[in-house]
């Protein structure tokens, strides 16, 4: 049955005259949902006993700080002055506990007084919500990737100095060290660092410090660790062994010119599948004590490689293949091996969005640990967006090869557009607290089940 146009189109000549009145209207109903959330995990007092060794200072104290800017993260703001844009909002005020809320001179001033103890408090706090839902999921082993992240500071900050950065050549930066989780695609901890330092810098004592924090919480867990070559070393596989993780590492070619020979020597591969095949052997670089399993994959490819063919001297390069080395202590299969490996990808979406929609790339202070707090909340405002969604949906996969994450995830810009960013009006039929939407049909459903499940899952 077909409408008519006059059930379908409107004139609109009139455009409505502007007014600004108080009002309990808020622009984040979705906001309820955290809230929730936030007394199921028990955030508040959390962060509290993480910053309990904070003499108060000022009307609003470190722990009220860091929650604002989890929620003005999880907004979608960036800058600490965005906060005018909101301050008002009766949602955001509840959700914080708070009748008014920070300025952003006081955001700032506070920033700058942050100390390093608060900063690795709130690490060991935002470990303990992921080891939490890492019991309640009973895993068989658990996958840690590790990898570093240029942040631009665009300003001299402390801290920041010139490094490698491939998007704002000579420009400040901070590299930290990010530790995720691949199964729950959470960040399970940051190592901050200057913007000069190679990769592995600090590298040893982190990775120990993140393996240990997983074993003693979760014990007799299968501990598993994807690296790039930036970790290539001894060490690094002698404290995996110690450690008793199960690692794969890649190896960089221009360190170890005798795999360039054994590749290009070698007459049989195994065919794994269609594109690629492999060999392994155990063999043990010069000057190191034992000798370590190595995987050599090639990859068919119709593409032509880029660079020029001439400079070769170190990696092998052919028309038809591309060559990796991957050193572990896995006993799985050869095609196992590679294919774990490859998973590590996801890392790489991990961060980009916990940059992109977390906001962990804004540098808002020239304060090394005012910075550090700032990112700690970016880090937090990515984890309970994942922690919301693991608690109100089932699992969509189980282990696989690539230990890929076991839910498919929605990216938090995703959810404030469908969920977060929906008007409201609070207020009290019959003395009861009521938020008011709109009617849709589709955002019904979708905050009715959230809260069916959380109510669930307290």
């Amino acid at each position: 049955m077909r409408s008519s146009k006059a059930q379908i189109f409107s004139r609109v000549h009139t455009v409505p005259v502007l007014r600004f009145t108080d009002q309990t209207l808020t622009s984040a109903s979705g906001l309820v949902l955290f809230q929730v959330l936030f007394d199921r995990l028990d955030l508040r007092r959390r962060v509290r006993r993480a910053c309990r060794h904070v003499r108060g200072i000022g009307d609003f104290k470190l722990p009220e700080l860091f929650l604002t800017l989890v929620i003005h993260i999880i907004l979608g703001y960036r800058e600490l002055d965005d906060v005018k844009f909101y301050h008002d909002d009766p949602l955001v005020l509840r959700v914080l506990g708070l009748r008014r809320l920070p300025s952003t001179a006081t955001l700032s001033r506070r920033l700058r007084s942050v100390d390093m103890a608060t900063v690795a408090n709130l690490q060991q706090m935002n470990r303990s919500l992921i080891l939490d839902r890492l019991a309640c999921e009973k895993l068989r082993r658990v996958t840690l990737d590790f990898d570093g992240s240029v942040i631009s500071t665009r300003r001299r900050a402390e801290g920041a100095a010139v490094g490698f950065n491939r998007k704002r050549k000579g420009e400040r930066s901070y590299y930290p060290l990010l530790c995720t989780v691949a199964q729950v695609g959470q960040v399970f901890g940051a190592l901050p660092r200057s913007g000069n330092v190679h990769d592995s810098n600090g590298s040893l004592e982190f990775i120990a410090a993140s393996v240990l924090a997983v074993d003693e919480r979760l014990p007799g867990l299968v501990i598993e660790s994807r690296l790039d070559s930036a970790f290539f070393s001894e060490d690094t596989a002698l404290l995996m062994e110690e450690l008793e993780t199960e690692y794969t590492i890649s190896v960089p070619f221009e360190r170890l010119p005798e795999l360039k020979g054994m590749i290009e020597q070698r007459q049989r591969w195994r065919r794994i599948d269609d594109t690629w095949s492999c060999f392994e052997a155990q063999w043990k670089p010069k000057k190191w004590l034992h000798p370590v399993r190595f995987v050599f994959v090639r990859q068919r490819s119709v593409k032509r490689q880029p660079g020029p063919v001439q400079l070769d001297l170190f990696e092998p390069r052919s028309a038809e293949y591309r060559y990796k080395v991957i050193m572990t202590n896995k006993r799985c299969t050869a095609k196992s091996v590679m294919l774990f490996h490859h998973g590590r990808g996801s890392q790489e979406g991990i961060i980009g969005e916990v940059k992109e929609s977390a906001k962990m790339d804004y540098v808002p202070t020239r304060s090394w640990a005012g910075n550090q707090f700032y990112m700690l909340a970016s880090l937090v405002a990515h984890n309970v967006t994942r922690e919301l969604q693991m608690r109100t949906q089932t699992r969509h996969r189980g282990t696989n090869p690539k230990r890929a994450a076991l839910w498919l995830f929605e990216k938090l810009a995703t959810m404030r557009n469908r969920t977060i960013r929906r008007a409201g009006r609070l207020n009290r039929p019959n003395g009861v607290l009521t938020l008011t939407l709109s009617r849709n049909e589709a955002v019904q459903k979708d905050y009715e089940r959230i809260m069916r499940e959380l109510e669930k899952a307290a």
